[in-house]
């Protein structure tokens, strides 16, 4: 029996996570992120969907995206993780599956979460010990959202457009938004927080 498609609320962002097949690698070379970004930009434009955050990690992705149809998320993430295996299995000689199943989707309908959810999937390379700071990882939005670096694919949603009346002013707020997060304090130093809670103690697995 075919499975039905995910549908998600009109206008409610998601977080959307990805994973490699029993959490192995799915991105091996800076070519690989890039085409996965190119191809992410086309279809996203292509069935109306609108990319707020990303970070693409070495064995999975966080996207936080919103659609106005409740059909495209899903549609999206179809046919961009098939032209990603094919690409992946003729570049690296190999065959089979990448993605473990079906991608993973958490509606964020909470307005209060949505900043939050946005700072907790661009924190991931930081909670993995790969940088020091976001800005330092190349392959997530927060140079977008946080510094005003030019990225196409990025559309800010409405909360964050709130942050400021101009773009300076808006991410500059954002950037305060990671500033506990960065700077702990000594007896938290090492501790996160949950993206929809910033009074909690730890964090989902990313």
């Amino acid at each position: 029996m075919p499975r039905r498609p995910r549908l998600a609320p009109p206008g409610v962002p998601l977080h959307l996570i990805q994973r490699g097949n029993n959490r192995q690698a799915c991105f091996f070379a800076d070519e690989d992120y890039r085409f996965y970004l190119e191809w992410l930009a086309e279809y996203a434009s292509k069935s109306g969907c609108l990319i707020h955050a990303y970070v693409l990690m070495t064995n999975h992705v966080h996207l936080l995206i919103s659609a106005a149809d409740p059909a495209a998320p899903g549609a999206l993430m179809k046919v961009l993780g098939q032209r990603y295996v094919q690409y992946v299995n003729r570049a690296y000689r190999r065959s089979g599956t990448l993605w473990e199943g079906r991608f993973r989707s958490s509606p964020i309908q909470e307005d209060d979460y949505l900043l939050g959810c946005q700072r907790y999937i661009e924190l991931n390379p930081v909670r993995a010990g790969m940088v020091e700071h976001p800005r330092d990882y190349g392959w997530s939005s927060y140079r977008a959202n946080g510094e005003g670096e030019e990225n196409l694919l990025i559309r800010p949603h409405e909360l964050y457009k709130a942050l400021g009346l101009d773009a300076a002013t808006r991410q500059s707020a954002y950037r305060e938004l990671f500033r506990h997060e960065l700077e702990p304090e000594p007896h938290n130093r090492g501790q996160t927080t949950f993206y929809n809670n910033p009074n909690a103690s730890t964090l989902p697995k990313s």
